[in-house]
């Protein structure tokens, strides 16, 4: 025999509150941890669950969480490790910022030695144009045959140091016979100055570069025997009487070659010309290392004489560097 309407009633609502579902169409009652209904335990939440297990990106939780998930506990992460690359991007923008420095105050030694051109009057006559070029001419055909006679003398030999003598003799001489020459200036902290320190310090680069060379030439048989033959002067001779010849030629060759030659070339490409001519002058030593340094020496004190003007930086430049070549190359070879 079936029970009463209200018996069944409720057996019904008994099996559905077992169930898990609503009681009289009520609301669920709430998850005893705080979650939504139909969250599972904690720690035991996927992806997408919204449960706070273990926090993988993406997931809502509030573990590990990572730095781009939006919550609170993921943009606490993600200024922690903006805090934590600081250092390392502060260190990189640091040594860009000296590189930057350094490069700038290089540029700003070069440029006025070597590049802008500073306004000058030097204008000559056609007479006295004239005058310099013959001038010039002999001067350089007699020099060049000294040069050529020095070099052919043994090492040792007493004629060599008369030789030397007279080739900066002639140099000077055919230089005040030629015409007017002039110190030059350049423009250095917005004022025109004569050039000093940073002629110095251009002859010293320029011998470092020179030094890195005669490392390699020395490993080298024939170049390390033509440059011998060069250094083979300064070891046989009295260094003292050698420094002095090579000071006073350094400076009778700038007077002429970067003073009254330049100045005969007129204006067009006198740096090319006088590195050329330069160049050719040393050809009768025999020697084509003394030409080459010649060449790259010469290209040098050639932009100085062009930015400058004058012929005081191309002789700062060029006896500091061959002061140094006489002093440092020569136990670099003995080695």
């Amino acid at each position: 025999m079936s029970g009463s309407p209200d018996d069944t009633r409720d057996e019904q609502i008994r099996a559905t509150t077992a169930a898990g579902g609503p009681s009289d169409g009520g609301p669920a009652d709430p998850d005893p941890d705080g979650g939504p209904a139909d969250s599972g335990p904690a720690g035991g939440g996927g992806p997408g669950e919204g449960s706070p297990g273990d926090g993988s990106p993406g997931d809502g939780g509030l573990g590990d969480a990572g730095p781009g998930d939006g919550s609170p506990a993921g943009r606490n992460a993600a200024s922690r490790a903006a805090v934590e690359g600081a250092p390392a991007a502060s260190d990189d923008s640091s040594v860009t910022s000296r590189r930057a420095r350094m490069v700038g105050r290089a540029v700003g030694v070069v440029r006025p030695l070597l590049i802008d051109k500073v306004e000058r009057d030097h204008r000559q006559s056609d007479a006295q144009f004239l005058r310099r070029r013959i001038v010039v001419a002999i001067t350089i055909i007699v020099g060049a045959t000294l040069l050529g006679l020095s070099f052919s003398t043994e090492q040792g030999d007493p004629r060599f140091y008369p030789l030397t003598l007279g080739l900066a003799a002639t140099w000077v001489i055919g230089s005040f016979a030629s015409g007017p020459l002039h110190l030059g200036r350049i423009l250095s902290r917005g004022e025109l100055r004569r050039p000093i320190l940073a002629p110095i310090l251009v002859g010293l680069s320029l011998a470092a570069l020179f030094i890195v060379g005669a490392l390699i030439f020395r490993m080298i048989p024939p170049l390390a025997g033509l440059t011998e033959d060069v250094l083979g002067y300064a070891r046989s001779a009295n260094l003292l009487i050698i420094t002095v010849i090579t000071l006073m030629n350094g400076i009778a060759e700038e007077l002429f070659f970067r003073g009254a030659l330049f100045a005969a070339i007129g204006v067009r490409y006198p740096v090319i010309i006088s590195t050329l001519l330069y160049g050719l002058a040393t050809v009768p030593g025999g020697n084509p290392v003394l030409v080459f340094a010649a060449l790259v020496l010469g290209l040098v004190v050639g932009l100085q004489r062009r930015a400058g003007g004058g012929v005081l930086a191309p002789i700062l430049t060029h006896i500091t560097w061959s002061m140094t070549m006489l002093y440092v190359l020569p136990p670099i070879f003995a080695a």
